[in-house]
C-alpha cells in the first residue's frame, strides 16, 4: 500500500555560488532530503551488482546515493548549465557516467550496451512522463525495472483497473510489460521548488513474459488505442470509425472474442484485449 512520506521538510541550504536558477520549462523540481531519497532507492530494490540509468539527475543528490549503493550509474542531463556543476560533484564517484543530452535523443542501446540488464531510477521531469515511459516500455532494451517519480495523477493511470476514469492505453502498456505499483506518495513541499501537485514514486518491475499472450503485439496496442479513441462510444463503434470496418464485421469480431457488442473499450481487461487481438487474426470460421 502506498504511503505518503511524512518526514518534516527542511528547505536545503544554498550550494555553490547560488547562481543556478531552476528552469520551469525543463521541469526542474529537485529532491535533496537524503532520508527520502534513500527510501526511494530502497523501494526500487536495486543493489550492489546493479547498473542504473538515471534521467535528469538535477542537483545530483540521488545520483551520488545510487553510486554508493550500486555498481554503476549513467546519468543523462539535458541542462548544459548543470553539467559543470555535476562534473565537480561527481568527481569522487568513478562509477558515475554523466551524459549531456536529451534522453529521448541519445542512443540508449549504444549508451547502455556494455552494462547489460539495467534499472531506471529517476526523479524525471514531469513533461517527459508519457513519452519517456512509452519509449522505454516499447523498447527492446534489457530493462529490469523502471522506478520513477511522477505526478500522482500520472501514477494513478499506470495502476488503474478497467472501468475507472484513470484506465488508459499507457496504463495498459505498463501492466502488459511490467507490474506497476505506487511505492509512496511524496508531497509537493518535499521538492525545490515545490510543484503545484503532489507526486508519487512508482515502481515497474519488468515481467519475464507479457501479462497476456497475443499473436500480434503491434495489433494489440493498435486495438487498445482504437478502443480509447472516443471514450463515450462503444468498442464496436470505435472499431467502425477508426478501422473503417462494417458494423457486421465489427460485431462478428467481438463475438469471436467473446465480448458484448455494447461494451465500451475502457471496460476491457488485458485478457479481453488479447482475445480481441487473437480473434482479429483468426479466420472467420474460428
Amino acid at each position: 500500500m502506498s504511503k505518503p512520506f511524512k518526514k518534516p521538510y527542511y528547505p536545503p541550504k544554498s550550494k555553490g555560488n547560488g547562481e543556478f536558477h531552476h528552469k520551469h520549462a525543463l521541469g526542474q523540481n529537485f529532491l535533496t532530503d537524503e532520508a527520502l531519497l534513500n527510501s526511494l532507492i530502497d523501494a526500487s530494490g536495486v543493489g550492489p551488482e546493479d547498473h542504473i540509468l538515471e534521467v535528469g539527475p538535477g542537483g545530483g543528490d540521488m545520483t551520488r546515493l545510487l553510486a554508493k549503493r550500486c555498481k554503476s550509474v549513467t546519468a543523462v542531463e539535458i541542462d548544459r548549465d548543470l553539467i559543470p556543476l555535476l562534473r565537480v560533484g561527481f568527481e569522487p564517484y568513478p562509477n558515475i557516467t554523466l551524459v549531456e543530452g536529451s534522453i529521448l535523443k541519445v542512443n540508449l542501446p549504444e549508451l547502455m550496451r556494455e552494462k547489460g540488464p539495467f534499472h531506471v531510477v529517476a526523479n524525471i521531469p514531469y513533461y517527459l512522463t508519457t513519452e519517456l515511459l512509452e519509449m522505454l516500455l516499447a523498447s527492446n532494451l534489457p530493462l529490469l525495472s523502471i522506478n520513477v517519480m511522477i505526478q500522482k495523477e500520472a501514477a494513478d493511470k499506470l495502476v488503474a483497473p478497467p472501468s475507472t476514469p484513470a484506465y488508459c492505453p499507457l496504463g495498459i502498456r505498463a501492466q502488459y510489460k511490467a507490474e506497476p505499483h505506487i511505492a509512496c506518495i511524496v508531497p509537493a513541499a518535499c521538492f525545490t521548488p515545490p510543484p503545484k501537485v503532489d507526486s508519487a514514486f512508482v515502481c515497474l518491475p519488468m515481467r519475464e513474459t507479457p501479462a497476456v499472450q497475443v499473436q500480434d503485439e503491434a495489433l494489440f496496442f493498435k486495438l487498445v488505442r482504437t478502443a480509447f479513441a472516443l471514450r463515450r462510444k462503444t468498442l464496436c463503434n470505435n472499431l467502425i470509425a477508426s478501422l473503417h470496418m462494417e458494423r457486421e464485421e465489427a460485431a462478428a469480431l467481438l463475438e469471436r472474442a467473446g465480448i458484448d457488442e455494447g461494451a465500451r473499450g475502457e471496460a476491457l481487461s488485458l485478457s479481453q484485449f488479447a482475445a480481441l487481438t487473437n480473434a482479429f487474426k483468426a479466420p472467420e470460421e474460428a
